[in-house]
């Protein structure tokens, strides 16, 4: 059985900090694609147990390599990812990337409430065609890291 005080703690250059995300699969999977790129994860109170089995699965032995920060020791400039408005994810400029920051995604049905929403330097939403009414968070949370590798670069 693994502890979580077992688990690697440090820092990373972006950390995307859950809000309250409930399912391990979610968790797992967004564990994983820090890991591809290069990111910490910090996990509110409220996200699914990363040591349950499906998020162990779902991480595919990420969980063990990437650095868990605590909610209350995220630094540097702050970016929400909504699943309404906010500024379009593809036009994040190198301003808004200044390291270090954190990437905050919401809960499955909630997403992030207002009161961390305002507490952060940028909001960004990635628009989506036709009639979809959002993604999936491991989806969203993806595509975001994706984009702020290929804006850092």
């Amino acid at each position: 059985m693994y502890r979580a005080a077992d688990l690697p703690r440090g820092r990373r250059d972006i950390t995307v900090a859950l809000w309250q995300v409930g399912d391990p699969g979610n968790v797992g999977t967004l564990l994983r694609t820090a890991d591809a790129f290069a990111a910490a994860v910090s996990l509110s109170a409220g996200c699914a147990d990363p040591l349950g089995p499906r998020a162990l699965r779902a991480s595919a032995g990420a969980i063990f390599r990437v650095p868990l920060v605590h909610w209350d020791d995220l630094e540097g400039r702050r970016l929400a990812l909504v699943a309404h408005g906010g500024r379009p994810l593809a036009e994040i400029s190198a301003d808004d990337l200044e390291h270090p920051l954190t990437l905050f995604l919401g809960s499955e049905r909630e997403g992030l409430p207002e009161s961390l929403v305002t507490q952060c330097h940028v909001v960004l939403g990635i628009p989506l065609p036709g009639e979809a009414e959002s993604l999936n968070v491991a989806a969203a949370g993806a595509i975001a890291l994706y984009e702020l590798s290929r804006g850092a670069s």
